[in-house]
């Protein structure tokens, strides 16, 4: 199928009832998102499902990675779909509301239904879509230890962490070392905050990228002949919650979105 252009070819295939439910004011609007690749077409909950996933496919076209992932979210919405959504509500730290399940992530609220399709006010992708769907499927429930260990003292999470090191925390020291204001900007955006419990950094910051997974932030500013440093923490039952590689995804994930966040804001 050709990219989507017209967001007419959209607009026709769906219902023109202007529900709201993609958070969008009618129908219309919502297959212009769609064109702009501001929304999926499988956001609305109403398009037949094999016409959305052409449209998902055609408005995708640019990543060639983005046919892995979308595979990926189909197995995912699969297991999603034999769940009962009030027993995950309670064990994943969400609520049930119009028959969907809200769960908050960065203080923004993402309504999944019982068929595994993702919702919001805010843009959604397979990126977040993926790590927010094996949430729901894998965590064993419980809260917060309230003990932060490094990614290497997580299960499994010794291998991986060089390339955790590398692609996570030194891509997000050079971010905040460019704009010092970053970290104040993403406890605005993503309803953080600060906290004295971070190993005496200069700035310690506590973001909830999902209920139950908390993630600590420590920045040390350069001083005198030293360099500064960032570690990212997370709580010790974090990999109760996800696997050790969809942890890895989401917080990589979460410092190339803020790296966009910085050339647009800082």
């Amino acid at each position: 199928m050709a990219q989507v252009r017209n967001p007419l070819n959209i607009y026709k295939l769906l219902p023109k009832s202007n529900c709201g439910r993609c958070y969008l004011p009618s129908c219309l609007a919502f297959a212009a998102a769609v064109v702009k690749g501001e929304k999926r077409a499988d956001d609305c909950p109403f398009l037949d499902k094999g016409e959305a996933e052409k449209f998902v496919a055609a408005t995708d076209m640019s990543d060639p990675d983005e046919a892995k992932r979308q595979e990926k979210v189909r197995e995912l919405q699969d297991g999603v779909a034999g769940l009962d959504l009030a027993d995950v509500a309670e064990r994943v730290g969400g609520e049930v509301v119009d028959s969907r399940l809200l769960i908050k992530s960065l203080g923004k609220s993402f309504l999944i239904d019982r068929h595994g399709r993702v919702s919001s006010e805010c843009h959604t992708h397979s990126g977040l879509t993926i790590p927010l769907l094996s949430y729901i499927i894998e965590s064993r429930g419980g809260k917060p230890a309230g003990d932060w260990v490094p990614f290497r003292e997580l299960r499994g999470g010794a291998a991986m962490a060089p390339l955790f090191a590398s692609k996570g925390e030194q891509g997000l020291k050079k971010l905040v070392d460019r704009h010092t204001d970053l970290l104040e900007l993403l406890i605005d955006i993503f309803s953080g905050r600060r906290t004295v419990a971070g190993f005496s950094a200069d700035i310690s910051v506590i973001l909830y990228p999902l209920p139950k997974l908390p993630v600590l932030i420590c920045y040390w500013k350069a001083e005198d002949d030293l360099e500064s440093d960032l570690n990212i923490f997370f709580d010790s039952t974090a990999t109760d919650h996800l696997g050790i590689r969809s942890i890895y995804a989401l917080a990589v994930g979460l410092v190339m979105m803020f790296d966009k966040i910085a050339q647009k804001h800082c």
